[in-house]
């Protein structure tokens, strides 16, 4: 049964595709059935540009527990990199 559980987040960052790199503006996230992991629900990310169009994209599908490990990561690095006064980008004054 599929969960519909989905949320999307506008995000700056990049990706690299078939194409090779991209600006990825959005991610779409959701917990439902993946289309290749050998799981019956994943955690599944898409890193797309829209205004590209759907086949520039990174998607990645996960399992809860490796989407938790992942969370955790990804708040440990960067309470390290703040801890050691690193500037993280939302710190950075905006380019003219």
């Amino acid at each position: 049964m599929c969960t519909m559980i989905a949320e999307q987040i506008e995000i700056e960052g990049s990706g690299k595709g078939q194409a090779g790199w991209f600006v990825v503006r959005r991610a779409d996230v959701s917990f439902d059935h993946p289309f290749h992991a050998p799981y019956e629900h994943a955690l599944n990310i898409d890193f797309v540009d829209v205004a590209q169009g759907p086949g520039v994209r990174v998607a990645v599908e996960l399992s809860a527990e490796s989407a938790r490990a992942l969370v955790a990561s990804i708040q440990a690095v960067l309470a390290r990199a703040e801890a050691g006064n690193f500037a993280i980008p939302e710190d950075l004054p905006a380019s003219s």
